[in-house]
């Protein structure tokens, strides 16, 4: 039987599956007790290592260098750990990528370039990130993810997004209010004034509709409160049914579970998908009626994302479903 992802697109036109959450952590004490949850929990979540925010002035090159050893440490138990770099115009961009490709190149998940201030300074960065790809002779290119946060950046978003380099796009809230030089008030960077201000809604939208358009991760900005649980799920939630975001930044390990649980699939939406998807492949992929309802390969496509959904967040799913859907992949020889 044909399987979903051969059967509803084509080449290009899924987004990347990666995890729905991006946990942020700068110091090296934080990054090791991440990579001992994301252990613990699965990978659920990414972890990405700073070494924009996290390295101390003037110890740019050691925060590099021990960034990298975690990545090819054993506490990187899933191969989801990306890094941060510097924007591309600080004197420890071009360092930060050199030393992280070569000592880590082989297992970093993707590298995340701050700041870009167009497409084309985002272009210079995606070149420099594949010079050392082949300086040091890669078998693969590293994703490259960018954070949207200046003016120039949001003008060019659909430029960016439709860079073949690109895998996800973020949104940068704090720089993005910062530029507008106290037009934007404080409480527009606040869990409830970040999708109510008519600006800030309007990046937020741009961003995700440029990504969707194509194939790209269109991901969530960070919110700052870390203590109130409801309050980190009711923003997840908005994120991922209103603005149509697939991934949600994370800088503290409380905000963590709120946001997978709020990109993940309920219960009863799993079960439908598992259903359909089921009934359309026995089907060879022509319509079927369903519960007296109609479907075919648009519903489809539709359904097996929600059902990849529900793998990449954890969700419990019979046996059956895993073995026909997600076969393990084969260890390369």
């Amino acid at each position: 039987m044909t399987h979903p992802r051969d059967a509803l697109f084509d080449a290009g036109d899924a987004a990347p599956a990666i995890p729905v959450c991006d946990h942020y952590c700068g110091v090296e004490a934080r990054m090791r007790k991440s990579l001992a949850l994301q252990a613990e929990m699965g990978p659920v979540f990414d972890v990405t290592l700073d070494c924009e925010d996290g390295a101390p002035v003037g110890g740019e090159a050691e925060h590099a260098r021990m960034a990298a050893e975690l990545v090819m440490s054993s506490a990187n138990a899933f191969g989801r750990v990306g890094a941060r770099v510097h924007p591309v115009d600080h004197p420890s961009f071009a360092d930060d990528v050199a030393t992280l490709v070569a000592r880590a190149g082989t297992r970093l998940a993707y590298l995340m370039v701050p700041k870009p201030r167009d497409a084309r300074e985002l272009q210079r960065a995606c070149a420099e990130i594949d010079h050392q790809i082949r300086v040091h002779q890669l078998a693969r290119p590293i994703p490259v993810h960018a954070l949207i946060e200046t003016h120039g950046a949001l003008r060019d978003v659909a430029a960016i997004a439709a860079n073949p380099r690109i895998e996800s796009l973020s949104f940068g809230l704090m720089d993005f209010v910062s530029a507008h030089r106290g037009a934007i008030p404080a409480s527009a960077m606040g869990v409830d004034g970040q999708f109510t201000h008519p600006l800030v809604v309007r990046a937020k939208l741009e961003i995700a509709a440029a990504c969707h358009g194509f194939a790209k991760v269109p991901s969530h900005c960070v919110v700052t409160e870390f203590n109130d649980e409801r309050a980190i799920s009711a923003a997840a939630t908005r994120a991922a049914r209103e603005f149509g975001y697939a991934r949600m930044w994370s800088i503290h390990p409380n905000q963590i579970e709120p946001i997978v649980e709020a990109f993940a699939p309920s219960a009863a939406e799993t079960d439908l998908a598992i259903e359909i998807i089921t009934a359309a492949q026995d089907a060879q992929w022509a319509p079927i009626s369903h519960r007296s309802t109609l479907h075919d390969r648009a519903s489809y496509r539709y359904f097996w994302q929600v059902l990849e959904r529900a793998k990449r967040t954890g969700q419990p799913l019979p046996a059956n479903v895993l073995t026909r859907f997600f076969p393990p992949v084969a260890a390369a020889a």
